[in-house]
């Protein structure tokens, strides 16, 4: 067990948890060391900000004054950006922390209150940039940099936006770190980054070694933020087990007991969109204790790691497993699963929200691909509705005749079999394979066809439409 596991075990089967007035002070502390500081926009004092070292959370008093307990494991001391004011950034990259230095107890923080309301805003989520060398750096930086920057233009002027990239920002190398920054200076609006697995130092010790790198480029690896009614929290969930690349999925006990006293500063009817890396649902082995710090809330969790697109709900958890940035790896213009490399485009108002997938290169409306797939003499019609979940509608037209729903399946997609099945495909990283997925839908085509079209209507009543020739005698 990790040091800081141990510590945060302790101090709360010792009855470490104190919560005196709106403020919550976390796990116990020896020291009567403080951590003070105040929080101020335009010379203004806030209160009722939440400021955090990642084990205590606290909110300032009507002075705008708080104070921590001095914990020797805490790195940072970050402020949770409440509404209303802008995210600090430098270049982009966020930057709502400051490390904490020995010998310094004071720690002042000035925001910024944003000119507009900001229960209407946008976000985008990059996962898996995945840069190993200047290659793809190039890729990224003539692809999918322009990409974001024409979405943003489409949402007009003063359009408020950020973007949180889930993890793998690099493939390792983590000197490409400096043009990933680039890349997100370029698209004009802030970002806030999730530690990956390939994101982490190798053999330098256990899992708090792993995260030192990360950390001096970008800060604390979990803390939130809040905009409008939507409260966003960043975690890690990428356990390094000490050698090589060994890891698996797993939330720290000092993790979840931070989360607990963070969202006990959050209304119930807001939001929570919890960003990480690997995906919960299937990959974190303690997903159980996550689930039920969420429970009775309305809850989004945005993940990637998978290098493929699926939308999996759990009971008031919706998780959206992104496709990557990179698609297979900067080999192909698609992921395994057939879904094109690209990004997830959301949406808030007051505490709703609603979702697209944008594939690099296309506009928002391409959300499906048609394939002619054979099987013993079966001429069958296969569509990809990559973003698809069970409230979508999916349905189908042969020259012009309504045909009804298509039936959905599990398999693999004929463009990624194609272009990536066997070991010699796809160059120059073979390793990239297709993968099973469950938004594929499939009809036998009737003989003298000749023109089929596929619509697909979301969850949010948005019909998008795709069409071809087939030509069946």
């Amino acid at each position: 067990m990790k040091r800081r596991e141990f510590i945060a075990r302790v101090s709360l089967l010792a009855g470490g948890l104190w919560v005196g007035g709106r403020s919550a002070f976390g796990l116990a502390a020896t020291s009567t060391k403080k951590i003070k500081g105040t929080v101020t926009a335009q010379g203004k004092k806030l209160g009722q900000v939440v400021v955090s070292d990642g084990y205590s959370v606290v909110q300032t008093d009507r002075k705008g004054r708080y104070a921590l307990p001095h914990n020797e494991q805490a790195q940072f001391v970050f402020v949770s950006v409440p509404a209303g004011y802008e995210l600090p950034n430098e270049n982009g990259i966020a930057r709502h922390y400051q490390v904490l230095k020995a010998g310094q107890e004071k720690y002042d923080f000035e925001l910024k209150p944003l000119a507009q309301d900001d229960n209407q805003h946008k976000f985008i989520i990059w996962a898996d940039p995945q840069v190993r060398n200047k290659q793809d750096v190039e890729q990224m930086m003539t692809q999918s940099v322009p990409d974001v920057q024409q979405l943003l233009q489409s949402f007009g002027a003063g359009a408020l936006v950020h973007g949180i990239t889930v993890g793998d920002i690099v493939w390792d190398k983590h000197e490409l770190f400096n043009d990933y920054n680039q890349a997100v200076a370029a698209t004009g609006i802030p970002y806030f980054q999730v530690l990956g697995n390939h994101d982490m130092d190798y053999n330098k010790g256990g899992d708090d070694a792993s995260d030192d790198t990360f950390q001096a480029t970008y800060g604390p690896t979990y803390y939130s933020f809040n905009r409008g009614k939507a409260h966003y929290v960043v975690l890690d969930d990428v356990r390094y087990l000490g050698t090589d690349r060994n890891y698996d999925g797993h939330l720290p006990e000092v993790q979840l007991a931070w989360l607990a006293k963070d969202l006990e500063q959050v209304p119930k009817d807001h939001l929570v969109i919890l960003c990480l890396h690997i995906p919960v649902h299937n990959g974190v082995k303690n997903s159980q204790e996550l689930y039920a710090l969420l429970k009775d809330r309305q809850v989004h969790i945005m993940s990637g790691h998978t290098h493929y697109n699926r939308n999996v709900i759990t009971d008031n958890v919706y998780e959206h497993v992104h496709g990557t940035l990179c698609g297979a790896w900067w080999t192909g213009p698609i992921c395994g699963d057939g879904a094109p490399r690209g990004y997830g485009v959301y949406e808030v108002n007051g505490n709703e929200l609603s979702w697209q997938y944008k594939s690099t290169g296309y506009d928002l409306k391409h959300q499906i691909s048609l394939h002619l797939d054979e099987t013993s003499g079966q001429k069958n019609l296969v569509a990809n509705v990559w973003n698809w979940d069970p409230a979508w509608k999916v349905e189908w037209w042969a020259d012009g005749k309504a045909m009804g729903e298509l039936s959905n399946f599990k398999g693999l997609d004929p463009q990624a079999s194609a272009l990536y099945l066997g070991d010699k495909l796809p160059q120059p990283r073979a390793f990239a394979e297709p993968v099973e997925t469950n938004h594929l839908f499939k009809v036998a085509l009737p003989a003298g066809a000749k023109h089929v079209k596929v619509q697909a209507t979301d969850r949010f009543g948005r019909k998008y439409e795709q069409a071809a020739d087939v030509r069946i005698s």
